[in-house]
């Protein structure tokens, strides 16, 4: 890897890393809950109906399927998510947001978007915007296409 490349990655990790925190920090002066359960909510709500298989959800956030499972049961226990077992596949397991989660997450939506407005997208022209999009969207599809997954 060169220099540039060191140093373009190290930025966008800092970046994102950075802005993660800063989201974080504003849902918590706003007294809402922090990033993580926006992230289910949304992984939730922008599936058909609402409803996901929980690994299906695990793999569209990135996140461990041990750790959601224990993040879904706490929101499941504030009523924000149900889950239920297919009738034909008892093994299968899903997650349906419900009307109060999907309130939350609009509430929620409204710190994050500002926040990613104001310290993200701000700093970048229309322009920027399209060509660092397009790029990270390459970057995605080819760690995708090296783990044998379709590009999204």
């Amino acid at each position: 890897m060169t220099a540039e490349g060191a140093d373009l990655w190290y930025s966008f990790v800092r970046a994102h890393r950075t802005m993660i925190r800063e989201v974080e920090r504003r849902l918590a002066a706003a007294e809402l809950p922090g990033y993580a359960w926006y992230d289910v909510l949304w992984g939730l709500e922008s599936g058909p109906g609402g409803v996901r298989r929980m690994h299906e959800l695990a793999d569209t956030l990135a996140i461990e399927r041990y750790n959601l499972t224990r993040l879904v049961d706490r929101l499941e226990r504030e009523g924000l998510v149900t889950r239920s077992r297919s009738a034909e596949d008892g093994r299968a397991a899903y997650a349906t947001i419900t009307k109060e989660g999907r309130a939350l997450r609009r509430k929620m939506w409204k710190v994050y978007e500002s926040t990613v407005a104001e310290l993200f997208l701000g700093q970048f022209s229309a322009d920027e915007q399209r060509v660092l999009a397009l790029a990270l969207d390459r970057a995605s599809d080819a760690a995708r296409a090296s783990q044998g997954e379709p590009s999204a």
